[in-house]
């Protein structure tokens, strides 16, 4: 078992939140699914979602890059494109209230999941862990994240630590049919024993967490 906080390349992923007016939600959304091939042609999108539930007027997404000189050359590139610039940027910022990212790694017993078929909800799971890293928490984390995926009810999509940005972070992306599905699915995992010993033994090392339920735009890779 690998207790670092990052697999064996430089890939990484880039998470932005946006938070977007309220009355300029439905006016963001159609900017995004007009012009984000602009902004996929420059670098690999994994997904794109708004929250639906556990927020609201949040859009989240995530890029991947290479290493960090290959973000500089991306984030260089779409500096100087007009296009990107004058159809989304311009007016997409007057509907964004504040921006965030935080640059995060896979844990390196986690590959990146797809889910069985389009359609479906996913699930954010954001823990909050005692400092001390995966070298303290991995391998409890790691066993609770098993047991649930042991009940066959959801898809394990990703498991992604943090490198920048609130430290000590773990974001579990879950992808289930619908939200009914995955209610009835998380009530019969917590009537697990195998499941509620795996959480009792992790919780020793989380501060917090909290959760969204997110749906994916149109053109999202997940989706």
């Amino acid at each position: 078992f690998a207790t670092g906080p990052r697999q064996d390349n430089g890939i990484f992923y880039e998470i932005r939140t946006y938070e977007v007016k309220p009355s300029r939600m439905k006016e963001f959304v159609e900017l995004v699914n007009q012009h984000i091939h602009l902004r996929m042609a420059h670098s690999e999108l994994v997904g794109f979602w708004t929250a639906e539930l556990g927020a609201m007027n949040k859009a989240i997404h995530i890029w991947k890059y290479d290493n960090f000189a290959h973000r500089t050359a991306v984030r260089t590139a779409l500096a100087n494109d007009k296009d990107w610039q004058g159809k989304f940027i311009s007016p997409a910022l007057t509907c964004i209230e504040k921006q965030h990212n935080e640059v995060a790694y896979l844990v390196p017993w986690c590959q990146l999941g797809k889910p069985p078929k389009e359609g479906g909800v996913y699930e954010w799971v954001t823990f909050q862990m005692k400092p001390g890293g995966p070298a303290l928490w991995g391998e409890a984390f790691r066993a609770a994240i098993s047991t649930h995926i042991n009940t066959g009810y959801t898809k394990l999509i990703g498991v992604f630590h943090t490198e920048y940005g609130l430290l000590n972070t773990v974001h579990v992306i879950w992808w289930n049919e619908n939200a009914d599905n995955r209610a009835s699915g998380r009530h019969k995992a917590h009537e697990d024993a195998r499941v509620v010993a795996a959480v009792r033994e992790s919780v020793r090392f989380l501060e917090s967490q909290q959760n969204m339920l997110l749906v994916p735009l149109p053109f999202s890779p997940l989706k």
